[in-house]
């Protein structure tokens, strides 16, 4: 049983229902699932950059991601609809928890200047999204072996009905949030 998953059912839950005062403890919000999205806007002028960005997202997740493809054509971009252009990967379950596990005690604090996360991420609806703007805070990346600093977006999907709770959720589960 992962460490953070035994945490939230053990505390999280009761200290959540006492707090927004749920009857049951089917009420009480759960991470439901983090999806990783890492755009790759040079992929149409070099299809190996996605092939990298593919590997890197790889050891980050634990899981293959799926290749993303343009929507529609933008000229100004070079770009024609079904291109490919970025990577994403969904995680949930015991990746899920295991990932966030690693974000909030390993990947985020080895970022620069850190002074924790902003609280202004959430989209009003208890889901939250964190901008990482290098790939390098994750252990699995090997420094020498990275041709070009790929940023991601990294959604947290909760159960939540509101910000509150979802920011109660989050913090609880050891998020780093400014203070």
């Amino acid at each position: 049983m992962n460490r953070l998953k035994e945490k939230y059912t053990n505390e999280v839950v009761a200290s959540l229902m006492e707090k927004f005062g749920y009857k049951s403890i089917m009420e009480a919000p759960k991470v439901d699932k983090i999806v990783i999205n890492m755009g790759v806007g040079d992929a149409t002028s070099n299809a190996k950059n996605l092939e990298k960005a593919v590997d890197e997202l790889t050891l980050i997740a634990g899981q293959k991601p799926v290749v993303t493809t343009a929507k529609k054509s933008i000229a100004g971009f070079r770009l024609r609809e079904g291109m490919p252009i970025g990577t994403k990967v969904t995680l949930r379950g015991e990746r899920m928890y295991d990932f966030l596990d690693k974000l909030v005690t390993v990947s985020l604090p080895r970022v620069r200047d850190f002074r924790g996360i902003s609280k202004k991420s959430f989209d009003g609806r208890g889901n939250y999204t964190l901008g990482v703007k290098e790939q390098l805070i994750f252990p699995e990346i090997d420094y020498d072996k990275v041709d070009k600093v790929r940023g991601m977006d990294i959604v947290i999907v909760t159960t939540a009905k509101s910000d509150e709770e979802a920011k109660e959720l989050l913090t609880q589960l050891g998020m780093p949030f400014q203070k």
